[in-house]
């Protein structure tokens, strides 16, 4: 069993080198091979392989960092620690450091001093290495083994490798992940260290960071300053350290040297970070559940949950600081589950997929195998109708029923399974679980607010009773919707009167009774509600589903692996691992007689501004930004081609959520921009890449150096910077293409 894995390997690897090509792919840097590289060169590169990605010495990647071990990316740009991502990676930072007497959102913030850095609410994680461990994994797996029993033995094997690998390290330092490729043909392990201070160190104001706001999010033209600054901690030795007044900044192993010498169409681009999620081997059954049952559900209950805030941040500016966190985690998802349904119809992809799976079926029918592929598609057919019955009561459990605040607190801090509620059971540490817990409602009530969450209550409770099968609906709320005709306003109303749970301060003293017992979480009408939601998902939704996950698992892997065997082009599918893409800065056209330049300029920020007061409307301009652009007051960050000053620019690089904050590098390994979204005519692009149409959108590094520089003053931090001012000669480097194999296309698809 295990050479015939080895054999796998073999013929998985060998294909994802022979059939590169330069616009789609979100490759392992550490699987750089020639074929790769040499297309890497033909769109321009000036660095070797080693410059990229070396496990024993300084290169590319040790100056990209995983935020929080993955929800975005940062890269070191200065030998002090100095930390460059996207101003929505750090928002939650931001966020949490202001109140309505430093309003940080509205009006920005900058340390002037390392003195004045603000605690940030996330660690950073630099890899380490990268190591193929699918034998170890794989270990004990048989052929015809359950899906059930195959799966154990994985996990089993799994968790004996990371232990080995944790012996002696702090987890607070030191991570190990094992992950899965190509549905769980191949497996990798990737070893982290976690440097847990950092802090704030610029950002500004979301006039300029957010411009644009939901109208322009997704969308080209774009104009949005979208970047925030950070530094990263160590102790004296220059090791991961918890927060101390005491750490000094981080000396990395490299830090990008950031170019100002300007972007041109064609010039080389390459991304490196940490893409969360694509299902870019989802087939054309998978494609029509999500168009037609799962994303119109997640919009509408969004939506809805939208409104609600927005209503109550329009009214206070307490609240809007309170939820501007929030309201953008749900908006963004939003706004990305409509353009994606869009786009998946508009661009046809339900047909594309349908077109593979015919080839796939005449590559398994026409060619002799040591293993058949027939059940694959049948498989995965059959798992996908089967599990449909089951997507609208998880849809609605997840965006709806955990949607409310007040539900998942409960849930995740009063349950049965929780300290508290084991330790009043049990009656012993209560102390300790009721300190604990403090700590932990002090954090979550701090950015709450009872009316929103009240409205919430009743709005989703409405929602899961009208959309959602009866035989979905748990016994108690099955009653109580009778009894209200499914209107559940009035109980929200009175819950929130009578609730202990509603603010801090109730909280505390419904926490400190000293006769709180187990009964009095178990009377709460929510925790009754919660637990029974609990009890019907898990026996009706997730257990009768998981046959059908399996068959999903088996026929998918199975589908993957003669993918890889018939020479199609597909890295594995993103899963918050370090990976790089290639490409180019392009323009595009996305329909007919309409075409889009490669980059904007600040005079668009000004053609979009709304002439208003509010400094929280999307499209409001600062008065000093005003003043710089009118006096053309751009310094040496200014397009040396017509004076104007740059804000955004495109590439062809292939990126997903968790890519943002990522580096734009040029030819030479030098920053050139940050990355942040993508583009709303590609929006099927984490399904079906579309080459033609599929751009990256980054902010260009010289308006972020103007920002810290000319509107902020914040010249320190340009100092601390290694900025390059011209453009590189093109000469390749020496040995660059040595032993370089000729390209080999990849087939096409009929």
């Amino acid at each position: 069993m295990k050479n015939l894995f080895k054999i796998t390997l073999s013929i998985i690897l060998s294909f994802q080198f022979l059939f590169t090509k330069a616009d789609e792919g979100m490759w392992l840097p550490m699987l750089l091979g020639d074929a790769t590289y040499k297309n890497m060169v033909e769109c321009g590169i000036r660095l070797t392989p080693e410059q990229i990605y070396n496990a024993n010495s300084s290169s590319l990647k040790d100056a990209i960092v995983a935020l929080g071990g993955g929800f975005c990316t940062g890269e070191v740009i200065s030998d002090q620690g100095l930390m460059l991502t996207n101003h929505h990676c750090g928002f939650g930072t931001i966020q949490a450091n202001s109140n309505t007497e430093h309003d940080y959102l509205t009006d920005g913030f900058w340390a002037m001093n390392k003195k004045d850095e603000l605690p940030a609410d996330f660690g950073v994680w630099f890899l380490n290495e990268i190591s193929d461990v699918t034998d170890q994994v794989l270990e004990g797996v048989e052929v015809g083994m359950s899906e059930d029993d195959r799966n154990k033995a994985i996990q089993r094997n799994m968790r004996a490798l990371s232990a080995k690998a944790m012996e002696g390290k702090n987890r607070d330092d030191f991570a190990v992940k094992v992950k899965s490729f190509y549905y769980g043909n191949l497996y990798y392990m990737f070893t982290y260290n976690i440097f847990n201070d950092v802090r704030l160190v610029g950002a500004p104001p979301s006039s300029i960071g957010k411009f644009g706001g939901d109208t322009d999010n997704w969308m080209w033209p774009r104009h949005t300053g979208d970047f925030t600054m950070f530094r990263i901690y160590a102790d004296s030795d220059n090791n991961p350290s918890a927060y101390s007044n005491d750490n000094q900044p981080l000396k990395p192993k490299h830090s990008l040297p950031v170019s100002i010498a300007g972007v041109q169409q064609g010039d080389y681009a390459m991304i490196m970070g940490y893409p969360g999620s694509t299902d870019r081997f989802l087939t054309s059954w998978g494609v029509k559940e999500a168009v037609e049952v799962e994303q119109p559900a997640r919009v509408k209950i969004r939506r809805i949950k939208l409104d609600i805030m927005e209503e109550q941040m329009n009214k206070s500016q307490k609240v809007r600081i309170q939820y501007a966190s929030k309201f953008a985690r749900v908006s963004n998802y939003w706004k990305y589950f409509i353009g994606q349904s869009e786009q998946l119809v508009k661009n046809n992809v339900q047909s594309k997929k349908e077109k593979i799976e015919s080839s796939f079926t005449k590559w398994y029918t026409t060619n002799n195998s040591e293993e058949t592929y027939a059940e694959a598609l049948p498989l995965i057919q059959k798992a996908i109708h089967g599990e449909s019955k089951y997507t609208i009561p998880s849809v609605y459990f997840q965006e709806a029923i955990y949607g409310s605040e007040i539900m998942r607190f409960i849930a995740r801090n009063l349950g049965s399974s929780s300290n508290l509620y084991s330790s009043l059971s049990s009656g012993e540490g209560v102390k300790e679980a009721k300190e604990k817990i403090s700590d932990i409602a002090r954090a979550y009530y701090k950015d709450y607010n009872a009316t929103i969450d009240q409205n919430t209550l009743a709005a989703v409770l409405n929602l899961y009773y009208n959309d959602v099968p009866s035989e979905y609906h748990p016994t108690l709320f099955a009653e109580m919707g009778e009894k209200n005709k499914g209107d559940f306003t009035d109980f929200a109303n009175k819950y929130f009167k009578k609730s202990p749970f509603t603010s801090f301060e109730k909280f505390e003293e419904w926490l400190n009774n000293e006769k709180l017992s187990t009964k009095h979480i178990d009377k709460d009408p929510v925790f009754q509600l919660t637990s029974e939601f609990f009890a019907v998902f898990r026996n009706k939704v997730m257990t009768p589903s998981s046959a059908f996950k399996s068959d999903y698992n088996n026929g998918m892997r199975l589908f993957v692996k003669g993918l890889q065997k018939m020479g199609m082009n597909k890295a594995s599918d993103a899963n918050s691992t370090m990976r790089f893409t290639y490409g180019n800065v392009l323009p595009y056209d996305p329909a007919d007689a309409v075409h889009y330049d490669f980059y904007t300029t600040l005079e668009g920020v000004m053609q979009k501004e709304v002439n208003t007061e509010d400094k929280n409307h999307e499209f409001y301009v600062p008065q000093k930004l005003k003043d710089l652009y009118d006096s053309k007051d751009f310094g040496p960050y200014a397009r040396k081609e017509d004076g104007k000053l740059p804000v955004g620019f495109l590439s062809n690089n292939d990126i997903t959520g968790g890519n943002s904050g990522s580096p734009v590098i040029n030819a030479h390994g030098e920053l050139i921009g940050t990355a942040f979204d993508g583009n709303w005519e590609a929006m099927s692009g984490d399904i079906y890449f579309e080459p033609n149409i599929q751009r990256t959108i980054s902010v260009d590094v010289r308006y972020t150096l103007f920002i810290i520089d000319k509107y902020a003053g914040a010249t320190h931090l340009i100092d601390e910077m290694n900025i390059i001012n011209d453009r590189h000669d093109e000469e390749k480097v020496e040995g660059q293409q040595s032993n370089m194999p000729e390209p080999v296309l990849s087939p096409t698809m009929n």
